[in-house]
């Protein structure tokens, strides 16, 4: 690299890390240093520390790809939420774990492992804005309050529906009169998270 003042580099760390960030592709420590030919790992390991210090990012702990954006409104911060795979919004269904990248989350006071996002499947949840190929962003919870949209399982089989608790049953409803409510006794269910936030990609 040629010779430019600190500022400058750090500059273009910032808005290496930011892109690779939105594209939900954190970048590693060390690949910030290959990125920028920097000799020694600490080299770039300051400049991101720097802009930690400077409020320009926020830092993970123990964790390899751990830095993320400061959130834009509301005082708190941008984390990065694992895309695991696809869900049902149908009948119970085996769901499908694939990994695939991560999606930048305003935490909302959640920590980064309380966040997981999955794709839908299915129309069942039509009635409520959740159209099949959306992205629901999904906090871990085992528990709901009647009327959440939650990600349930049963007998490790999930699904996305309306949470109704009916004294010893439960009630997972459908959004859409097409589909038939899922009725069963309270102990089969388990909630896997709420979900807090749909993403459409048009």
């Amino acid at each position: 690299m040629g010779r430019t003042r600190p500022g400058e580099t750090r500059a273009k760390v910032f808005a290496f890390v930011r892109e690779r960030l939105l594209a939900g592709q954190p970048p590693t420590v060390r690949e910030v240093q290959q990125a920028f030919g920097f000799r020694a790992v600490q080299t770039a390991r300051q400049h991101l520390e720097q802009l930690v210090t400077e409020g320009r990012l926020v830092a993970g702990r123990h964790r390899a790809r751990g830095y993320g954006l400061p959130a834009l409104a509301g005082g708190g911060r941008t984390v990065l939420a694992p895309l695991l795979g696809q869900v049902p919004a149908g009948a119970l269904d085996e769901a499908v774990e694939d990994p695939d990248g991560y999606l930048p989350v305003a935490a909302r006071g959640a920590a980064a492992d309380e966040l997981f996002a999955l794709r839908v499947r299915g129309e069942s949840m039509t009635g409520v804005g959740i159209l099949p190929g959306d992205i629901v962003i999904v906090r871990r919870q085992p528990t709901a309050a009647p009327g959440d949209i939650v990600v349930a399982r049963v007998d490790g089989d999930a699904t996305v529906k309306t949470f109704r608790p009916r004294g010893r049953h439960v009630e997972l409803r459908p959004e859409n009169p097409a589909f038939d409510p899922i009725v069963l006794d309270a102990a089969a269910v388990v909630v896997l998270g709420r979900v807090i936030e749909v993403r459409r990609i048009l």
